[in-house]
């Protein structure tokens, strides 16, 4: 990718004349590794920077950037979808857009836009938003290859593990291999619970989202009485085991009992088979830390993101393992507590998940909080209850007063023909809201008085599509 190189030069340039930078980024994990990755990058290279974070790109985000009057301005993991509205602020002073989301708008003059979609590459599934910037870093100095790990968790946040035994694909396993040549990152296909290095044996089990196990996540009650039934030990000594304890043998004990589990409650084997895949370690982060994995890294950040500490979570991405890291577990347990109540405020009442023809829908209007929707969306998505062939639309109202929404697909929904990012991007012209994204997860924010008209025209996109 060319403009790589162009934006490169454009940040060495202006940081060896000591311009000041401004960097604005989302609030999501692959955001605030991208972030992470770029403020990491300029410290190096010994540039002043601050950095912010948002949740979307309006005009008060960029009239606020121009009352800083940075010499530079960059947004990262954010933007490309704004590019007119961001080219307002070209004319005054150096603007980069380095992003991954599918782009719209006009590339102004002194504008550099680094986007993987120009050349023939998946925002969604070849590169996250942090591993297009990592390969800005790179270009700026060979040595920020060890920024490939953090590049790596950005896309793993991003759930972009699609490709055999979820693992990343195209240039997001270049980032890897670029990460294992450098002694930063190991890759082996184990069991990818969520906690494997930090978490006791049943809590890791109990907070499996992707995939959602039936019977067992969120309760931890039942994980340990499967585990009982296979007489697996749960300590060593004082300390709890984790997945990462076990054996091969112990394993692979574990999951023919999740798999017995499962088929006793007529589902398929194939469900716990998704819990095979590829891990990826960071190997200079220590052993039964949330560093160590990636993904849980990556849970890392998005806790962080969506409670309002993404500064906390920058910190974190840019090497702090002191108070940062002491604060971060406790976010990480208000949000995991938080994901749980949702699901549990869900399950109580099976009327709050609202099925249409092509979409299933929860309106979270005055319980979930508008940051949290597009976890819930997520995790929705990925459970084994729901019809794969349908989309799962999540809505919050917003502190402004108006209506935020989440839409995720599933790869089967996906492989019709769907773009979700397209279809909010077209409606948002008839409702005067904003909105977009990739073609498997998109989101908007619309005035509330208009959300019914816009769920059940975004309905009719999905089935119009699928009829074609």
């Amino acid at each position: 990718m060319l403009k790589v190189s162009e934006a490169a030069e454009a940040i060495v340039e202006d940081a060896g004349k000591g311009s000041n930078f401004l960097v604005y980024s989302h609030i999501d994990a692959d955001g605030i590794a991208a972030t992470s990755v770029m403020g990491a990058a300029l410290a190096r290279a010994e540039a002043p920077f601050r950095l912010r974070t948002v949740r979307q790109i309006d005009r008060n985000v960029v009239a606020e950037a121009s009352a800083e009057k940075p010499d530079a301005l960059i947004f990262v993991e954010i933007g490309s979808g704004y590019l007119d509205l961001i080219g307002s602020e070209a004319s005054s002073r150096r603007v980069l857009v380095i992003d991954h989301h599918p782009p719209s708008g006009t590339v102004g003059p002194n504008m550099i836009h680094v986007n993987p979609h120009e050349y023939g590459f998946d925002g969604a599934r070849d590169i996250g938003g942090a591993g297009v910037v990592y390969l800005v870093a790179k270009a700026m100095d060979q040595a920020n290859v060890d920024l490939s790990a953090l590049a790596t968790v950005g896309a793993l946040g991003d759930m972009q593990d699609k490709g055999d035994k979820r693992s990343l694909v195209s240039l997001n396993r270049s980032i890897v291999e670029d990460g294992v040549k450098a002694g930063c990152l190991e890759t082996s296909t184990d069991l990818v619970f969520y906690g494997r290095e930090t978490k006791p044996i049943c809590k890791a089990i109990a907070h499996a989202t992707n995939p959602f196990l039936p019977g067992l996540s969120g309760r931890e009650d039942q994980c340990v009485a499967l585990l009982a039934s296979i007489n697996l030990p749960l300590k060593e000594g004082d300390r709890w085991r984790t997945i990462s304890d076990l054996s091969s043998e112990e394993k692979q004990k574990l999951l023919t009992r999740v798999i017995e589990h499962f088929s006793s409650k007529g589902y398929g084997g194939d469900l716990a088979l998704k819990l095979i895949g590829t891990v990826y370690t960071l190997t200079h982060e220590k052993s039964w830390t949330p560093t160590r994995d990636a993904r849980e890294f990556a849970f890392l950040l998005n806790a962080c993101g969506r409670t309002g500490n993404q500064s906390l979570g920058i910190s974190v991405g840019m090497g702090d393992r002191g108070q940062a890291m002491d604060e971060v577990q406790k976010v990480l347990v208000d949000y995991r507590r938080t994901l749980a109540q949702y699901m549990d405020w869900l399950s109580s009442e099976p009327s709050r998940l609202k099925e249409y023809r092509a979409i299933y829908v929860v309106d979270g209007e005055d319980v979930v909080d508008e940051k949290m929707t597009g976890p819930l969306s997520s995790i929705l998505s990925s459970n084994s209850f729901l019809n794969p062939d349908k989309a799962v639309l999540v809505l919050a109202k917003t502190k402004e007063g108006e209506t935020k929404i989440s839409l995720r697909g599933t790869e089967q929904l996906i492989s019709r023909g769907v773009n979700l990012g397209l279809i909010l991007q077209n409606l948002i012209k008839k409702y005067s809201g904003v909105g977009g994204g990739h073609d498997i997860a998109a989101g908007a924010q619309i005035p509330f008085e208009v959300k019914d008209e816009f769920i059940r025209d975004v309905d009719e996109a999905i089935l119009g599509k699928e009829e074609l």
